[in-house]
């Protein structure tokens, strides 16, 4: 498979009103790419027409090698890991860490009355150790703070092994450590060659892990900038993203925004 995404002049229209596009771009097996742009720019839009959520109103979008709207989604969801504070929000509070993991199996939340085989439990605890979360595999997700649920929700998406893996906001709420804690995770794993194409979208330069090659500006649903990350995220570009004066400063993979 060439590309893992194509847009392809996609828009999204709601209530008469453009919300993304006309918007080309294409994401190949190997790349990371954060999405960044300032509320209402389409980010969000973008990653569940990704996630084959929702269709474009117009243009195509193809999904690893599928095109939306002739192809049955629920054959391609499996192959597509997602965490977001909406999905958050679907697991249940008394389920145990090691079931909301292993839910993503049958792309669930909250067991029912799926059979699952102990290679499946072996593999959930697996993931909750590289995630730092092997200790809390019999706790129940409403009891863990948001940098633990945050992390459960990513080693959920990745259960399955996917082709493509999609972040939204990730490190939103996080105080300090816990967002240090995940970005060295997510960076970690993002530097892998046995990864997935990653797309991860986010409001803030600092919350962007090392290993992420590439990046996407958006602002009122159109391109700004995108390509390779230290060409796009400069004190220009992000200036004209988010509509006013910004300056980026960059250490090592990390990189800062402040008021020029």
């Amino acid at each position: 498979m060439k590309n893992v995404l194509e847009y392809d002049a996609a828009t999204v229209v709601r209530d008469q009103r453009t919300i993304l596009g006309p918007l080309s771009w294409n994401v190949d097996p190997s790349q990371r790419w954060v999405v960044l742009g300032p509320n209402g720019a389409g980010k969000t839009t973008l990653l569940q027409l990704a996630a084959t959520l929702i269709h474009p109103s117009g243009g195509t979008v193809r999904v690893l090698g599928e095109r939306l709207g002739r192809v049955d989604v629920f054959e391609l969801r499996p192959r597509i890991g997602f965490a977001s504070s909406a999905m958050a929000r679907l697991i249940p509070d008394s389920e145990r860490v090691i079931d909301a993991v292993m839910t993503a199996a049958y792309s669930v939340a909250g067991r029912w009355n799926e059979e699952y085989e102990e290679i499946d439990e072996r593999r959930a605890r697996r993931v909750l150790e590289e995630w730092r979360l092997g200790e809390l595999a019999d706790r129940r997700f409403g009891t863990l703070s948001d940098g633990e649920r945050k992390r459960v929700q990513i080693a959920r998406a990745v259960m399955t092994d996917p082709e493509l893996l999609l972040l939204d906001e990730p490190a939103a709420s996080l105080d300090l450590g816990a967002r240090e804690e995940l970005l060295e995770l997510l960076g970690g794993y993002a530097s892998s060659p046995n990864a997935p194409a990653i797309i991860m979208v986010t409001h803030h330069v600092e919350e962007i892990p090392p290993g992420f090659g590439h990046a996407l500006l958006l602002r009122s649903g159109g391109i700004v900038a995108e390509g390779e990350i230290g060409e796009v995220i400069t004190s220009q570009h992000l200036t004209a993203a988010f509509g006013r004066p910004l300056q980026v400063t960059r250490t090592g993979s990390r990189f800062a925004a402040f008021a020029a």
